[in-house]
């Protein structure tokens, strides 16, 4: 195919379609309040940390890429061909918890950061409820009739104004050269009465997506990138969407160590962008919510339209489908079936506390990651599955045992 031949040698910008909707899905609410609480507290030392986590999601997300293009499976498919349709069984229930969390939290989030720009309500949950159904709606409605290249070209949008805007306030609130540099390059974590690890744990676990990486599998062959040799795009692709992701949270971390926050969870957005209007008049407080609703509303649009590829893919393995590597139908039962459910009982959670429910969401994320890891070191690691050619390298074995222990101690601690 002429086009296919082609595809390597297309613009940078055509390249990079899947990594920026990763990108801009990755990025949302717990980023924003996240990072910029960790830089109130512990400053730019810690910027480092930020792309050590943005390089953890990379060589996850480049691992499930390379899979996918070396069998035409996505990972999901691979593990039921390898292991049993129990993989099935044994993922839904996390995906349906998961959903409901994820919902839940990207609702109120954007539904804060309306109310913040349109204070029409006296009481501000009520705010937060009517905004964040609106949202969801609003995003079931475009996801539901816009198809995918509508979604594509909504989410680019977003991730501009999300990075120009908050990359803007970072500017104006520059720290000075010198620190910055050195938060980048020398490694450190401020004692902060005891919180400095825990927080700084924080900050690499939360960069970036988390289920959603299996999802850029699905993107792909959106995109028609179906073939071995598609793996230079990919990189280059998944290259530029985390360098994204590393920019927008540096960028967060700056803002917050040059202002004095308190609070948590998404009304830190709110107190966020009122400290803005202290330090840099109504421009900068308008500025930051602007870029704020770009990156939670891009974050939900994201998941709208792409977790429902998960259940449609293991609905139909349960069906005994699978069995070739073709595009999921979003017109089809199935992907409708769940973009209705995600983006409607998620609702229930507007009603609970927004920290509860963020932290719930962080969990059960970070449940996921030394899952994906273990299964790319075993599945990526035989020649027989993926081919001599797509065998993970001694540096990424390495990287991935890192991401595993890593993660698995994430995931652990609040039980320990």
């Amino acid at each position: 195919m002429p086009g296919r031949a082609s595809a390597s040698r297309a613009p940078l910008i055509l390249m990079i379609g899947p990594g920026l909707l990763l990108a801009a899905t990755g990025v949302g609410a717990g980023d924003l309040a996240t990072s910029s609480f960790v830089g109130g507290l512990l400053g730019t030392a810690v910027l480092w940390a930020v792309v050590v986590g943005a390089f953890f999601k990379f060589v996850v997300t480049e691992g499930l890429a390379r899979f996918q293009l070396a069998t035409g499976e996505t990972l999901i498919e691979g593990a039921v061909a390898r292991l049993g349709r129990c993989v099935v069984w044994l993922f839904l229930p996390y995906l349906l918890l998961w959903s409901f969390f994820v919902g839940s939290a990207l609702m109120s989030a954007t539904g804060v950061t309306l109310h913040a720009m349109l204070p029409v309500f006296d009481d501000a949950e009520r705010g937060k409820a009517v905004f964040g159904v609106a949202t969801s709606l609003a995003g079931l409605v475009l996801v539901w009739f816009g198809g995918y290249r509508l979604f594509e070209t909504v989410m680019r949008v977003c991730i501009v104004v999300m990075l120009v805007t908050v990359v803007l306030a970072a500017a104006l609130l520059w720290p000075g050269t010198l620190n910055v540099l050195e938060g980048l390059l020398v490694p450190r974590i401020p004692e902060a009465g005891g919180q400095g690890l825990s927080w700084t744990l924080a900050l690499i676990g939360g960069v970036g997506g988390t289920l959603t990486v299996l999802c850029y599998g699905y993107w792909l062959r959106e995109e028609g990138r179906t073939r071995g040799e598609d793996l230079r795009v990919c990189r280059i692709d998944l290259a530029t969407g985390y360098v994204m992701t590393a920019i927008f949270g540096l960028a967060m971390v700056i803002v917050g160590s040059s202002i004095s926050i308190e609070g948590s969870g998404a009304r830190l957005l709110v107190m966020l962008s009122d400290r803005l209007e202290e330090v840099m008049g109504p421009a900068g407080k308008w500025m930051f919510l602007v870029g704020a609703l770009g990156a939670v509303f891009s974050s939900l649009l994201g998941v709208w339209q792409s977790v429902p590829y998960l259940f449609a893919d293991c609905w139909g393995l349960l069906k005994g489908g699978g069995e070739t590597a073709t595009r999921v139908d979003t017109k089809a039962p199935p992907y409708r079936a769940y973009l209705v459910l995600i983006a409607t009982v998620p609702m229930l959670g507007l009603f609970w506390g927004f920290r509860d429910i963020q932290l719930a969401y962080a969990v059960t994320g970070a449940l996921l990651f030394p899952v994906l890891a273990l299964a790319l070191l075993i599945f990526n690691g035989r020649s027989a599955w993926v081919g001599a050619k797509f065998t993970n390298g001694p540096l990424t074995v390495a990287a991935l045992v890192v991401i595993l222990a890593f993660f698995s101690w994430i995931a652990l601690r609040p039980l320990v």
